[in-house]
């Protein structure tokens, strides 16, 4: 992450002063921007930074991580270019004394990708009045199964959805559970888990976490619930039986993965 404060007639050794602070952080091909109003206390090494408000926050999804590196390479060079000053990374910048917190609201769980297999192809053949009378269907099952599951939605993707869960294992079931709710409609779906953090931003989820579950999503076949080895390990043979479904490059992601296709 890199951390800027606007100087102005201000100079690092100098306390007592209101400036603004800005930041940039790139995670996957998503570049996360913070800026706002902030209390400069004490000086040198030994500054307390603290925003005076909540800080205007934007995230801008780049489609690939070079083009995100490229964004922030730019959006530095021009803070560089307008008198501010750049902060060592170990230097936090607070929330004020006294007011909310404003950090990013970071969570660990297991994360659940659902999507219709084919729904383009199913849309066209129902036409736009029979397809969203399905849809209607389809939401209200799958969120059905995650009320009996404690699942909570995050986001809706177009055919799809993004929930969370505490305990892995009910994800797992959720997911079977909205596959076979869901044939009632004439539909097909594919699931994909990991486990991992994500962070909410308003009503942004962001993480690398959240590309490597949509990742293996994709990676699913029809009727397919596939998992990563980090949730895998996380559940009791006993409870889930899984089968080796071989090691695989996720698109945009670092190393290789192992999946596991789960039997519930």
């Amino acid at each position: 992450m890199a951390k800027f404060l606007r100087i102005g007639v201000h100079h690092s050794n100098v306390s007592g002063y209101t400036s603004k602070a800005w930041s940039v952080r790139r995670v996957g091909s998503t570049v996360l921007l913070k800026w706002g109003a902030v209390e400069v206390r004490g000086a040198g090494r030994h500054r307390r930074i603290f925003w005076t408000g909540a800080p205007r926050q934007k995230s801008v999804r780049c489609g690939t991580e070079k083009r995100a590196r490229d964004y922030v390479k730019s959006a530095i060079s021009r803070r560089v270019g307008h008198q501010y000053e750049r902060l060592p990374e170990d230097m936090p910048i607070r929330r004020y004394p006294g007011r909310q917190s404003v950090e990013l609201d970071r969570k660990l769980a297991t994360i659940l990708f659902v999507d219709i297999v084919r729904s383009t192809e199913k849309a066209a053949r129902l036409g736009d009045r029979r397809w969203s009378e399905v849809m209607n269907h389809y939401y209200v099952a799958v969120r059905r199964e995650l009320r009996v599951a404690a699942g909570t939605e995050i986001i809706t993707t177009g055919d799809g959805i993004l929930a969370t869960f505490q305990a892995p294992t009910r994800a797992i079931r959720c997911a079977a559970a909205i596959r076979k709710a869901v044939r009632t409609l004439g539909l097909e779906i594919r699931a994909g888990l990991h486990a991992g953090e994500y962070e909410l931003i308003g009503d942004e989820v962001v993480g690398i976490a959240i590309h490597i579950g949509a990742r293996i999503t994709a990676k699913a076949g029809a009727s397919e619930v596939l998992v990563s080895s980090a949730v895998k390990d996380l559940v009791s043979e006993s409870e889930i039986r899984f089968k080796d479904r071989g090691v695989h490059n996720l698109k945009g992601v670092p190393d290789r993965w192992r999946l596991y296709l789960a039997d519930s």
